[in-house]
């Protein structure tokens, strides 16, 4: 499968391993990832999300974790052919049993939203078979340091009941990013972050397409240091 290229590195993908897409794109780059010094990515696929991020954060240092062994090999392919490797590693790794005495600043995810269906297709990565919502925000209350913030991108049509699961185990909306896909449209997906302290919500809105097959500005301002192509499809 042909590689995808960033302006500073490059994505190996794979038939079994769920491919670069938009979504990992948008968390990639809307993070909040400024201030973080010890980053977890739950569920890696490519690497992608870390990538990015390290590309971002010059002083954090990521730790990847997947279920899914094809995946867990591709991550650590991309990762140490980045220019950041040094402070990139992962691991082949349920999230329910890992352990670990760390406490992290971001841990980000862009994780499995669907209920499992009759499709094997993606199925670990797209269906919530290895790892429901509750069981990921669970575990990302208890491994979050004081200041620390769980971002996911979820459809929005899930988003009510993550928030909900998210209070239930004390970690509250701090920011909401609407993402629409074209102008005038409905919201598809939400940046969703959550931190252990309540704040002030922050909301905000981000168009992907100002018209069929053309990016908005916002969207080729957010992506400018990544992307080496300027008009989707190219």
């Amino acid at each position: 499968m042909k590689p995808f290229t960033f302006k500073q590195f490059k994505i190996q993908q794979s038939k079994n391993v769920f491919r670069v897409g938009t979504d990992g794109v948008l968390l990639g780059a809307l993070a909040d990832a400024e201030s973080a010094f010890h980053v977890l990515e739950v569920g890696t696929g490519t690497g992608l999300i870390s990538l990015m991020l390290a590309q971002r954060n010059q002083q954090a240092d990521f730790l990847g974790l997947d279920i899914n062994e094809d995946a867990a090999a591709l991550t650590k392919l991309n990762f140490e052919n980045a220019p950041f490797c040094t402070r990139l590693k992962n691991i082949h790794q349920d999230f329910k049993t890992f352990e670990t005495n760390e406490k992290f600043d971001l841990i980000v995810s862009n994780p499995p939203y669907f209920e499992e269906s009759g499709s094997d297709k993606d199925k670990i990565a797209r269906q919530t078979v290895e790892l429901n919502f509750r069981q990921l925000i669970a575990r990302s209350a208890q491994l979050l340091s004081e200041h620390g913030l769980l971002s996911v991108i979820i459809p929005v049509e899930a988003g009510a009941i993550f928030i909900l699961i998210a209070e239930e185990n004390n970690l509250f909306l701090s920011r909401r990013v609407h993402i629409k896909g074209i102008e005038n449209s409905k919201t598809k997906r939400w940046v969703l972050e959550f931190s252990l302290t309540k704040k002030n919500l922050l909301e905000s809105e981000f168009i992907i397409e100002k018209s069929p097959r053309k990016y908005s500005d916002q969207y080729l301002e957010l992506t400018k240091e990544f992307h080496v192509f300027k008009e989707v499809g190219n």
